[in-house]
C-alpha cells in the first residue's frame, strides 16, 4: 500500500522533455518582455532628447544658412516649409548668414522641386540670387544634408546653420556632424504645429525616424552628392 496515495504515478508524471521544453517557454517570454521594455525606454529616452534639443539654438554669425525642404503645394511654399524660408531670410537681412542653401526635390504631385520654390521665395523677398543655392533632388533629411554637404564644399563654407521646425533639430543635427557639417541649430521661432495632437504626432514621427537612423547610421554614406546640385533656375 503506498505511503503517499496522492502521489502522481511514474506514468503521469510529465517527461523531462517537456519540462524542458515549458523552462525554456518561460525564459524566452522573459526575455521577449525584457527586449520590449528596454524599446519602450530606449524611444522614451530618444524622445526626451528631442525635445530637450528643441530648444537650442544659434543664430549666427554664420557662412550660410541650410534649410530643409518641405512640402509644395503646386509652385509655392506649404505653411511648414514657409516658416522655415521665412527664419532664414530674416537671418539673412541681419547678416547673420551670407548666403542661403535650399534643399528638396520634386516630391509626389509638386510641379517644381522644394529648393527651388524656396529660392523663388527668397529672392522674391529680398535675397540676392547670387547668394542662393540649391540642391534639387533630394527626398528625405539626410539627403538634404548631403546635397547641402557639395554645395558647402564647393563654395568653401565653414560654419553653417540648420533651419528646421524644433522638434527636427536633434536627428538633423545629428545627422550634419556625421556627414562632416560644421553645423548649428537654428529652429523656426514659430510653427505650424501648434496644437498638442500636431506636436505629438511630429514628435512621435521623428521618434521613429531618428531611431531608424541611429539603427541604419553605419551603413549609410557620407559622402557629399555633387550631383544634386543644380542652379536655382528662376532666380
Amino acid at each position: 500500500m503506498s505511503s503517499n496515495p496522492t502521489a502522481p504515478s511514474e506514468s503521469h508524471r510529465p517527461p523531462l522533455s517537456r519540462k524542458v521544453a515549458g523552462l525554456f517557454h518561460a525564459r524566452g517570454a522573459r526575455i521577449v518582455l525584457i527586449a520590449l521594455g528596454l524599446l519602450v525606454l530606449w524611444m522614451i529616452a530618444l524622445a526626451v532628447d528631442i525635445v530637450t534639443y528643441s530648444t537650442a539654438h544659434d543664430d549666427g554669425p554664420a557662412d550660410a544658412a541650410i534649410v530643409l525642404g518641405a512640402a509644395v503645394y503646386d509652385t509655392e511654399p506649404s505653411p511648414v516649409f514657409e516658416q522655415r524660408i521665412k527664419h532664414a531670410i530674416d537671418l539673412y537681412q541681419q547678416g547673420r548668414v551670407k548666403a542661403l542653401i535650399f534643399t528638396g526635390g520634386k516630391g509626389d504631385g509638386e510641379r517644381v522641386a522644394e529648393s527651388i520654390a524656396g529660392s523663388v521665395y527668397a529672392i522674391k523677398h529680398g535675397v540676392n540670387g547670387g547668394n542662393v543655392f540649391c540642391e534639387t533632388a533630394s527626398h528625405f533629411t539626410h539627403e538634404n544634408l548631403l546635397g547641402a554637404k557639395a554645395i558647402v564644399e564647393r563654395q568653401h563654407f565653414d560654419r553653417v546653420l540648420i533651419i528646421s521646425d524644433p522638434l527636427h533639430m536633434r536627428r538633423a543635427l545629428t545627422m550634419a556632424h556625421d556627414f562632416g557639417l560644421n553645423a548649428y541649430p537654428s529652429p523656426t521661432p514659430t510653427s505650424r504645429y501648434i496644437s498638442l495632437g500636431s506636436k505629438l504626432d511630429f514628435l512621435w514621427g521623428e521618434v521613429r525616424y531618428y531611431a531608424t537612423y541611429l539603427v541604419r547610421r553605419p551603413w549609410l554614406s557620407k559622402e557629399a552628392n555633387y550631383t544634386a546640385v543644380q542652379p536655382c533656375i528662376d532666380q
